[in-house]
């Protein structure tokens, strides 16, 4: 695994994740509702999905469209019950009304992982000061992604931006993984390759009928024959 890049793929349900597994998925992202954006799935899909497959599974935490946390209360019940399920991996990612990180809710949250890897989503995309935000969130315990797409509009507009926080690597607030989602083509593969990007996370490219189909195991094996050349 050392010099492979990592593929992700969302993940709606085990039929998505088999899917995903077969086509050379390394971790899935599991949610609900895409109308939305991706919401927390239930413990019964964690499950479900937890059965299926044997690669690692990264769950959602998010009751809302949009980045406000919302009623942190029910977030923290929502970890602590997929944490009882088994769950070992995370999403999340908050910003408060003027575009900082929410770090009372996502610290509150956080306490509950009790040390678990997690992603801070795409609400990096939209925060006021990209590399204020990577400070602040740099000691917390567990975090060793950032999912961007460099820029809100995708990652056609975001990719000068990844190259830059690529040769940051190692420097305060930079040692998470950049994980490249949002937009992503396979024609964006090799320029990112090239920075030293070694992290992709797809969801409807996996999915050639749409958000209404199911993942397809070539549309996955396309991207992983990509990212192995």
């Amino acid at each position: 695994m050392s010099n492979r890049a990592v593929l992700e793929v969302i993940a709606l349900d085990a039929e998505d994740a088999v899917a995903a597994q077969a086509g050379g998925a390394d971790r899935l992202e599991l949610v609900t509702d895409m109308a939305a954006d991706g919401l927390t799935p239930s413990c019964a899909t964690f499950a479900a999905i937890r059965a299926a497959v044997d690669i690692p599974l990264r769950v959602m935490l998010r009751v809302a469209d949009g980045f406000a946390a919302g009623d942190v209360g029910v977030l923290v019940r929502k970890a602590r019950e997929l944490r009882a399920e088994g769950a070992d991996e995370f999403v999340l990612g908050f910003l408060d009304q003027d575009g900082h990180p929410d770090l009372v809710a996502v610290e509150r949250i956080v306490a509950e992982l009790e040390g678990c890897d997690w992603t801070f989503h795409r609400a990096i995309d939209r925060a006021t000061d990209r590399d204020a935000l990577r400070k602040a969130l740099a000691d917390l315990p567990g975090l060793d992604t950032y999912l961007t797409a460099g820029s809100a509009a995708g990652v056609d507009d975001g990719i000068p931006t990844l190259i830059v926080e690529a040769a940051r690597k190692g420097e305060p607030g930079y040692e998470p993984q950049i994980l490249v989602g949002g937009g992503l083509r396979l024609d964006h593969v090799p320029e990112l390759l090239a920075a030293g990007i070694d992290a992709f996370h797809i969801g409807g490219a996996a999915r050639p009928d749409g958000w209404a189909g199911p993942v397809d195991v070539a549309a996955v094996r396309e991207w992983r024959d990509v990212l192995d050349a």
